[in-house]
């Protein structure tokens, strides 16, 4: 069996400069500004090949959480056999990030000089040809967010992270597979040129 998964593509250029929010601890009821918590800022990292069972575990848990009122669990399970996951060579291309907070993995998320748009180890067709810096645009690629840890930020910091970092390999164009969620959290940042469907096993 299989379902169709509904995705966004989003695109930005040029590139404009965004400043990433700090990060507010659980419970202290969002904006640190409010006096109500504290603020916490969220340590970023190359991700290794060793954090992938940790990785394997944060981006279930946040589909399954996150991304409950745009899809159904049959198109979740579906999406964990292929459209997301773990990418291996994003994480041997040093272009992987994790976000770490209390002594674990709370976010995760990168960039591609590579044409795959979107897809873990598992899926079928990716095309790991070098991007033409002068004319294509960088992928930016499988964001995950803790979800205890949503909304405060994280996402915008490794964003500002990976557009820096591929804005220095000579990329000015980004360009971005997003979930219906995501769309919505990426809106501010990006357009988008399109909306299309992968079909997943069940």
């Amino acid at each position: 069996r299989s379902t169709l998964f509904p995705y966004t593509t989003l695109f930005r250029s040029p590139y404009r400069h965004t400043t990433a929010k700090t990060m507010a601890s659980p419970g202290s009821g969002g904006d640190s500004s409010c006096g109500s918590g504290f603020s916490l800022t969220p340590q970023l990292r190359h991700a290794t090949l060793d954090d992938k069972p940790e990785l394997i575990d944060l981006i279930a848990r946040s589909a399954r959480e996150l991304s409950a009122g745009d899809y159904t669990p049959a198109q979740i399970e579906g999406a964990l056999r292929g459209a997301f996951g773990v990418d291996s060579q994003l994480i041997l291309d040093r272009t992987y990030f994790v976000a770490e907070a209390d002594g674990k993995l709370v976010a995760c998320g990168g960039w591609s000089k590579r044409r795959t748009l979107f897809g873990s180890d598992a899926r079928s067709g990716r095309d790991e040809a070098e991007l033409d810096p002068a004319v294509d645009a960088a992928k930016i690629r499988a964001f995950f967010v803790d979800p205890a840890y949503a909304r405060r930020g994280l996402g915008s910091a490794i964003l500002e992270r990976c557009e820096s970092e591929a804005r220095a390999c000579g990329f000015r164009r980004y360009e971005m597979m997003a979930t219906l969620p995501g769309a919505r959290l990426y809106a501010r940042y990006y357009m988008e040129i399109g909306r299309a469907s992968c079909r997943e096993r069940v």
